[in-house]
C-alpha cells in the first residue's frame, strides 16, 4: 500500500473538521470572521507537540500565538516584539503566558557542548547563557531529562524578566492590569503548571486537579485525569 501524503491527509482532515464544526455551531465561522478578541497572548516552543489551543482545550480566536524554537524571548528580536505590541495595545490581551516544556529540544542542545550547526546556534545563545549562569546548579542535576526541564524552567524565568522589562507590557501592567506568567507544559503528562513567575507569582496550579470546566464552545468534565465534552 503507498504511504499516505501526510499534506493531503491534512487538507481532508482540515475538510472534516470544518464540516462538524459549521454542523455543531452554524454560526462559528461567521462569528470567527467577523474579528478576533483573545484574552490571552502566548508565547511558546514551536514543538509540534505543543499546539496551544489544543492542550488549553480553548477554540480558534482565543488565543493570540507567537511560538519560536524552544520559546526563546529576546528583547531584540523584532518579530516577537511586533506581535507583543499587537498584542498588548490594539488586541488588548488581558494575559501573557509564557510556556516552556518538557522534553525540549533546544533545551537539550543548549546543555551538549556539540554545535547544532547553522543559525541555529547563533539563536540558542540567550539559552546558552541561561546554562552557564546556573552551571553548578544544573552540574548537580544527574537525571538528563530532570537536567533538561530545569533548564526549561530557568529558560521560563529569563523570559519572563524580558517581558517585565518591556515597556508595552509595562504600561499595560500600570494601566489596565495586564497579568504576565510563566508555565511549563509537560507533555508526558499533558498539564500546564504555573512557575510562578510574572506579575502575581505563583497561582498555586500544578494541573493535576480535577474540575469541572464550562466554557463558550462546550463543557468538558474531568475526573480523575479523564475528560467528556458535552457540546452546547
Amino acid at each position: 500500500m503507498a504511504e499516505q501524503n501526510p499534506f493531503l491527509y491534512a487538507l481532508s482532515s482540515n475538510n472534516a473538521w470544518a464540516g462538524y464544526k459549521a454542523h455543531q455551531n452554524p454560526s462559528f465561522f461567521s462569528k470567527l470572521a467577523s474579528g478576533q478578541t483573545p484574552q490571552i497572548l502566548w508565547l511558546g516552543c514551536s514543538d509540534s507537540r505543543c499546539p496551544e489551543t489544543t492542550i488549553l482545550g480553548l477554540q480558534p480566536g482565543d488565543v493570540f500565538v507567537h511560538r519560536n524554537i524552544a520559546n526563546i524571548i529576546s528583547p531584540t528580536d523584532i518579530n516577537t516584539s511586533a506581535v507583543i505590541e499587537y498584542a498588548v495595545i490594539h488586541l488588548m490581551v488581558k494575559h501573557v503566558v509564557l510556556c516552556g516544556h518538557s522534553s525540549c529540544g533546544g533545551a537539550a542542545a543548549a546543555l551538549s557542548d556539540s554545535r547544532v550547526g547553522g543559525v541555529l546556534d547563533t539563536w540558542l545563545t540567550p539559552l546558552k547563557a541561561v546554562r552557564y549562569a546556573h552551571a553548578e546548579e544544573l552540574a548537580a542535576i544527574t537525571d538528563d531529562k530532570k537536567r533538561t526541564v530545569r533548564i526549561a524552567e530557568l529558560n521560563v524565568e529569563a523570559g519572563v524578566k524580558v517581558l517585565m522589562a518591556n515597556f508595552t507590557i509595562q504600561d499595560a501592567i500600570r494601566d489596565r492590569g495586564l497579568e504576565v506568567h510563566g508555565t511549563l507544559f509537560d507533555i508526558g503528562s499533558g498539564r500546564i503548571r504555573d512557575l510562578g513567575f510574572g506579575t502575581r507569582g505563583s497561582t498555586g496550579f500544578d494541573g493535576s486537579s480535577d474540575e469541572v470546566v464550562r466554557g463558550k464552545h462546550a463543557q468538558l468534565v474531568f475526573r480523575g485525569g479523564n475528560a467528556k465534552m458535552a457540546v452546547r
